[in-house]
């Protein structure tokens, strides 16, 4: 008699397991990176995503694009990971790497199917990743820091490389010089949050400009704020955090009074607290008040027959951006204003920007942030510009820290693909073809950047091949002549970190996935709480 099937999972949990599972999360990677496929370098196409809400976002950018595509596939998510942390590490790169994890995978495909078990695949691709590794530290180019232009040219064509596959790379020329400024005038750890980015609509591209300090949108404002000058010289500054107002009480404060007398003791005893308040920041010698909560009508005017600026519900960020170039402290009192506690700038000034009116606070003693204030014409194409100034600010960040360059444009991946041709030999076994897969997927760089240009990749290929076997070991794609060239001397440079962390990400990547060999899919529990307990009729997620 034949013993009863053992069930062991909950009834209509899903499985899969074995090889095929294998194959099926290959399969479904794939498919995430055709999605991305053709938005890589200068002559990659854009995306046009339109969420749930009915948002449209269009963009190049490969962890974007990811980020907001919502991927169900379990498997499929760790491609989505890697490229996130490849945003987060580098900012540059992210489309790379997901096309490089996934071509490992599809060249590892027909061993897992013809029965190579999936650890000696990890193995194989985990020694072939740390050969390539050593090999990129080894050509990898050091510029001298200590000739400041020399080193501001180098971050100039690095960020230059970075915007060249971007919406905005007619640009480039411009926003290179104006990143490396706003990086450039960051302190030594460079902090990201340093640099602010506003939008304002109108204008060309070539409209946008960087400020040395701080610049934000005019806040709202009360009657009296025209009367107040627009320009000040070395102005002293006071930040606070004070609310400038006449206020009906938030809680439900009772008074009980006898006579019309005391009502108005009380009523006086409001304006005279004001007016204190308001006495002593104008005694204090500030000649800019800028505050987070509300500066009221009755202190614009104060301030307006005074001689002074103010402007109230300055937002949080902004505020402490202005504190950080200007010096001073965000008071919460107004009790002890001196001039330790004000900041400075050489020049405050109002100015009207297409449409809008924005406060710019330029020559600040301790000028360790600036603004940059983009231009354009559609709110998509100003966010996807902020975007790839964001990949171009990180990448120079990078440089400045990690002076090591490598040449862009497919040339690194070809040297590493002919280095690891050559080292497979020297291994015996299985793991020598694994090693040539690795090779043969590091050309998928190069032959992307040619197809989505309309080039005739294999010829392309083939002659890159050739050179980089007679030791052109700089030769890449050139996307303006249909050719091929050494992009060293063509200035297409990248910061090595970019492709280390593209390599180490892509090849873990693919390790994982080849080695997960079964998916179980727990179904939603049916448990029912006992009736009268709140929350009855929800199904909790188990």
């Amino acid at each position: 008699m034949m013993n009863a099937p053992i069930i062991l999972l909950k009834e209509g949990t899903d499985t899969s397991q074995g090889r095929p599972q294998i194959v099926s999360n290959i399969n479904a990677c794939q498919v995430i990176a055709d999605a991305v496929r053709t938005t890589l370098g200068p002559r990659g196409m854009d995306k046009l995503i339109v969420d749930g809400h009915g948002k449209t976002t269009i963009s190049n950018d490969g962890a974007t694009i990811m980020k907001q595509l919502d991927v169900a596939h379990p498997a499929a998510k760790t491609l989505v990971d890697i490229s996130l942390s490849q945003d987060a590490e580098v900012g540059d790169g992210t489309t790379s790497i997901v096309l490089l994890a996934t071509e490992i995978l599809k060249l590892c495909k027909p061993f897992v199917e013809d029965g190579v078990h999936p650890q000696i695949i990890v193995r194989g691709l985990k020694k072939a990743s740390k050969i390539a590794l050593a090999k990129v530290k080894e050509i990898a180019v050091h510029v001298k820091e200590d000739d400041p232009s020399e080193q501001r040219s180098l971050l100039e064509k690095c960020a230059a490389t970075a915007l060249s596959s971007k919406l905005i790379a007619r640009q480039k020329e411009f926003f290179s010089k104006m990143v490396v400024d706003a990086v450039l005038l960051l302190d030594e750890l460079l902090p990201l949050n340093m640099i602010g980015m506003k939008k304002v609509k109108g204008g060309s591209l070539e409209d946008s400009r960087l400020v040395g300090g701080v610049a934000f949108k005019k806040t709202f404002s009360y009657a009296g704020f025209e009367m107040q000058p627009k320009k000040y010289k070395n102005p002293k500054i006071a930040l606070l955090n004070v609310e400038l107002e006449l206020k009906a009480e938030k809680t439900n404060a009772e008074i009980r009074i006898d006579s019309v007398e005391d009502y108005q003791s009380i009523v006086d005893a409001e304006w005279t607290i004001l007016y204190d308040k308001l006495e002593q920041i104008y005694k204090s010698g500030a000649k800019v008040v800028l505050s987070k909560l509300p500066i009221g009508d009755v202190a614009t005017q104060y301030f307006a027959d005074r001689d002074v600026f103010c402007a109230g519900r300055v937002p949080d960020e902004d505020l402490k951006r202005t504190m950080k170039a200007c010096g001073g402290a965000v008071q919460t009192s107004v009790n002890d204003l001196n001039s330790s506690v004000l900041g400075s700038c050489e020049c405050f000034e109002e100015e009207r920007i297409g449409g809008e009116r924005y406060n710019i606070f330029v020559g600040c003693p301790q000028s360790r942030t600036c603004t940059i204030i983009m231009r354009g014409g559609a709110e998509q194409f100003m966010e996807e510009t902020e975007r790839s100034l964001h990949d171009a600010i990180m990448i120079v960040r990078r440089a400045i820290k990690n002076d090591a360059i490598v040449a862009g444009g497919g040339a690194i991946e070809m040297e590493l693909s002919k280095h690891l041709r050559d080292q497979s030999l020297q291994v015996a076994g299985k793991e020598q073809l694994i090693m040539a897969s690795m090779a043969k997927a590091l050309e998928v760089i190069p032959r992307q950047l040619c197809d989505n240009a309309g080039f005739d990749a294999t010829n392309i290929l083939n002659k890159l091949r050739q050179k980089h076997a007679k030791g052109g070991t700089w030769y890449g794609v050139d996307i303006t002549r249909e050719d091929i060239t050494d992009n060293f001397e063509a200035c297409v440079w990248e910061p090595v970190i970019v492709k280390v962390n593209a390599l180490i990400g892509a090849t873990e990547a693919a390790c994982l996935i080849l080695s997960v060999d079964e998916t179980i899919k727990n179904p939603k529990s049916n448990y029912k709480p006992p009736s009268g307990l709140p929350g009855q009729g929800r199904r909790p997620a188990m």
